[in-house]
């Protein structure tokens, strides 16, 4: 029932543009094998069976396929928008699209929309707050942040908390536009009329219906401690290249808390980071160092924001926003892939015949990620851009199947790093023979001598004709052409 309310709901859209680029949009989660779009038609191909589109396959997973009947493009896989973007507000995929027999490659788009199939979460569900008995009126205090990986209105929009006359919620905006919930002293503690305090704090998206998620939080009533950890500076940045070894220190963060013993005592924690990142940072509760718990890949992840949390053995704290940049380091070949290619040419076909089409990518960015494309030299061929990163062999001169037969092309793809790294393929190609060459006899001419009264067939000569042509084009036939000698027949 579900899927096919999802069926019901596809908002598809296309556009096209002079490189016959074309985008759909359909929402995530739908079933395996759900209709995208009817790309055939949306191009404007003329193609005869379905079997004449395909999609590249350059070694990654497909999240799209095409119909074996209809030639329809349809999903491959359930996609989990939240799973391939989890942090990108607009979540597309691109595949390619190879027109057989024209060699020509079409840009297909496919925004997956959000619904609402996550309810925001909390890291902890059981949260606690150490709060001194002399704390001022108005006094606010962080607390842990709910998480909702959908995007948009089914995401994370408000905050409710019940359970105590004691405490009212905040909700504060932070730098990115996103909603920190604070707790608010709004009636004087005594920690000998109650020690503790029970509060609920609810989360809610805007989805429709809307999701809840809850954390308990327990409220402990502290003796007098007066200063707070200060951060200082309040925001760290580094810049870490990504070939950094495993175990290595990228920063330290301190806190300064004023008071004696255990209220001055200060512990650090990660108050606010992405599943992603808690697997490759560790932070040390006792020193605040932050080190590399496993290698980075500057193509996997190109910066991580950090929030740590300084508390005082009085339950006193401070937050620093920490931001690590990834820099890329030339650590990708340049991966040259063959599209489509011939394996036989004709040694008549005209100048410009496309043999071969490639793709060519580099995953390093910058200079690292730009790819050059060579050819040998003297060969009878070059390069010409397609579309995007996709190159075409073609002929520059008729060939001679005569001077050569056989050409094994190595195409060569460079980057731009340094030093450079590069890869290669070899194109091999046959060429085939046309008729282009006449029979050339050994002797412009040839004479004998013989007596008069031979027995016929007698040898009178021999003669010799050779073809450099090949095959049924190089075998000679040989035949006397008419006329008379005095008269008689030549034949006779």
């Amino acid at each position: 029932r579900r899927a096919r309310a999802l069926l019901c709901c596809v908002l598809l859209w296309v556009w096209e543009d002079a490189w016959g680029q074309l985008r759909y949009s359909v929402p995530e989660e739908m079933p395996k094998g759900s209709f995208v779009g009817d790309v055939a038609k949306d191009l404007g191909l003329q193609v005869s069976a379905p079997r004449d589109l395909s999609i590249v396959d350059r070694g990654r997973t497909q999240h799209f396929s095409l119909h074996g009947k209809t030639g329809h493009l349809v999903t491959a896989e359930r996609i989990d928008r939240e799973q391939l973007c989890e942090s990108e507000q607009q979540c597309v995929l691109r595949c390619e699209l190879l027109v057989e027999g024209e060699m020509k490659v079409y840009g297909v788009e496919v925004e997956i929309r959000d619904i609402n199939d996550n309810a925001p979460s909390f890291k902890d569900v059981e949260l606690e707050e150490r709060i001194s008995e002399t704390t001022p009126l108005g006094s606010r205090f962080p607390l842990a942040e709910a998480y909702d990986p959908d995007s948009g209105p089914n995401s994370l929009q408000s905050y409710e908390l019940s359970g105590d006359e004691h405490f009212s919620l905040a909700v504060q905006a932070g730098p990115g536009g996103d909603r920190r919930p604070e707790l608010v002293l709004a009636k004087a503690l005594d920690r000998e009329e109650a020690a503790f305090h029970e509060l609920v704090l609810k989360a809610r998206d805007g989805g429709k219906p809307s999701r809840t998620g809850k954390a308990r939080i327990r409220v402990v009533v502290l003796d007098t401690n007066d200063n707070a950890p200060v951060f200082s500076p309040s925001e760290y940045t580094v810049r870490v290249p990504e070939d950094v070894p495993v175990g290595s220190a990228l920063l330290s963060v301190m806190a300064t808390d004023a008071d004696e013993g255990l209220n001055g005592h200060v512990k650090y924690s990660l108050k606010k980071i992405t599943e992603k990142a808690s697997k490759i940072f560790e932070l040390d509760s006792e020193t605040g160092d932050i080190t590399l718990a496993r290698s980075l890949d500057f193509e996997e992840g190109k910066s991580y924001e950090l929030e740590v949390q300084a508390r005082d053995g009085g339950g006193l704290s401070d937050t620093a926003k920490i931001e690590i940049t990834v820099t890329d380091v030339n650590d990708n070949r340049p991966e040259l892939t063959v599209t489509s290619q011939l394996s036989e040419i004709s040694e008549d076909s005209l100048q410009g015949t496309v043999v071969a089409l490639l793709h060519v990518q580099d995953r390093d960015s910058g200079a690292n990620g730009q790819v050059r494309c060579s050819l040998d030299a003297g060969v009878p061929f070059s390069l010409e851009k397609s579309f995007e990163d996709y190159y075409r062999v073609v002929t520059t001169r008729q060939l001679d199947r005569e001077e050569v037969s056989e050409y094994n092309v190595t195409v060569r793809a460079a980057d731009g790093g340094s030093p450079s790294l590069w890869s290669s393929t070899v194109l091999t190609l046959k060429v085939l023979d046309v008729n282009d060459n006449a029979p050339v006899f050994s002797e412009a001419s040839y004479s004998a001598r013989l007596p008069e009264n031979n027995v016929a067939g007698a040898l009178v000569l021999t003669v010799r004709a050779r073809d450099a042509d090949w095959g049924q084009n190089a075998r000679v036939r040989y035949r006397l052409g008419e006329g008379r000698v005095r008269g008689v027949p030549l034949s006779s």
